[in-house]
């Protein structure tokens, strides 16, 4: 048996595992960093697999806790805005904050997981092993049984976290054991990566916006990457017309971009090959309850993953990682009281911005080129001028600030219901306004 004493085993070494190896370390604790794939610095990276990643306060908040803030946003590209692709005519931007000043940031997901794990990796008290697949664990020893290249390799820790993504295989031993329920609730939507190269040795589009190109049932947006180049990223429905089951020869796929995407075709000179050779993701929300078992516990995606449209998936594990480290502080260390404690104050919050990703996929392929959105968004941005502080719009307060989710959705909802009402008001003071010129007109 491999085991270390008080040695607390993290399994998947993914983003969220790797910082909270760093927050443990930073603790004072031995870590043993346990991960299913090779080691991703050696450059094997799995084709279409990127989906670059929305870096956003709360992301960055972690990672200034750990000094990992500046290396990183250095491969960083901040993107102010969003950027309309209609089929017929000109792009048309739409700033994220009332100001115009505040961006989100694209970054290569394989970029911020290598920085991470070398992080990690430079501290003592932390061992990775790579090629360790989970294939058993007993919640209540926290014995864990690995198969490797080299077979079979068991071993044990006081504290198993499962960092290990929306496929967990820790939230699948839980399962096995009975000491958890879970929901998945899958999209009939995938996802496909495609790639816009540089143009004349430059940015092909404007890089200091997120793409989007919506269209009704369906859409594609492009995040910038550092080498000049932009990640495609097309949403389209599963199964049926104009989905990518109906979508297999080249002459039918260069038909449908030609006639959809128009203005993507001489920008994407690999379009048909990557279309054909990258794979089709899935999208899908996983519940389960309760996160926590005798030694156990699950965060991040292996928890609560949710779909990518409000750019937060990311960002809401980080606050995982700060949470459980604040519950750390508050206890004591005392494990069996901090992780109870980090469930009750993380599932409200998990189960906000799950809600929110499902609704902001149908603002960004329905909406966002809806004349009647667009009015509403200025709307939004000359309350938040006229009342800093008092007024702040959904987007602002989860992509700005670290405000909890679940509070996010409270505010916004008095701030619409206190609209209503002033709506209301100005209506009937118009009404009777209306009313009393009627009158003196008949008098006359």
């Amino acid at each position: 048996m491999n085991t270390e004493p008080d040695e607390i085993a993290v399994v998947g070494a993914g983003l969220a595992g790797c910082l909270l190896a760093c927050f443990l370390a930073r603790r004072g604790h031995r870590v043993a960093l346990y991960e299913r794939r090779p080691d991703p610095r050696t450059g094997r990276v799995e084709r279409g697999r990127s989906i670059n990643l929305a870096l956003s306060e709360r992301g960055l908040d972690a990672l200034r806790r750990i000094g990992l803030d500046g290396q990183v946003m250095a491969d960083a590209l901040p993107m102010r805005g969003r950027m309309i692709h209609p089929v017929a005519g000109e792009p048309q931007f739409q700033p994220y904050s009332a100001a115009g000043d505040r961006a989100i940031n694209s970054i290569s997901r394989g970029a911020l997981n290598n920085a991470l794990l070398s992080a990690a990796d430079a501290l003592p008290g932390v061992r990775t092993a790579f090629d360790h697949r989970l294939v058993g664990l007993d919640p209540a020893t926290g014995e864990m049984t690995f198969e490797t290249p080299q077979g079979k390799v068991t071993a044990a820790a006081p504290v198993v976290l499962g960092a290990d993504g929306a496929g967990s295989a820790v939230r699948g031993q839980l399962l096995a054991y009975g000491v958890l329920g879970e929901s998945l609730d899958f999209l009939d939507y995938g996802y496909k990566e495609l790639t816009i190269p540089p143009l004349g040795g430059d940015f092909a589009l404007d890089p200091a916006a997120l793409h989007i190109w919506p269209r009704g049932t369906s859409m594609m947006i492009a995040l910038p990457n550092p080498d000049r180049s932009f990640t495609c990223t097309l949403f389209w429905p599963t199964h049926g017309t104009a989905s990518f089951a109906s979508l297999t020869s080249p002459a039918a796929i260069e038909r449908h971009f030609a006639t959809h995407y128009p203005d993507l075709v001489p920008l994407a000179p690999n379009l048909v090959d990557d279309y054909q050779h990258n794979p089709v993701g899935v999208l899908g929300t996983v519940r389960c309850a309760p996160w926590q078992a005798h030694r156990v516990c699950l965060l991040g995606d292996a928890a609560h993953a949710i779909v990518p449209f409000y750019g937060q998936g990311a960002n809401c594990a980080f606050e995982d990682v700060v949470e459980l480290d604040r519950c750390l502080d508050e206890r004591g260390e005392d494990w069996a009281a901090a992780l109870p404690l980090f469930q009750a104050r993380r599932q409200a919050n998990a189960e906000a911005i799950a809600r929110m990703a499902l609704a902001n996929f149908v603002e960004m392929r329905d909406k966002v080129a809806s004349p009647v959105f667009q009015a509403r968004r200025r709307v939004e941005h000359a309350l938040e001028r006229a009342l800093p502080g008092r007024y702040v719009s959904q987007y602002e307060l989860v992509s700005f600030s670290t405000t909890p989710y679940s509070d996010v959705r409270r505010r916004v909802r008095r701030q619409h219901r206190a609209l209503g009402t002033v709506a209301a008001g100005a209506a009937a003071l118009l009404a009777g306004a209306v009313g009393a010129a009627v009158t003196r007109g008949r008098r006359r």
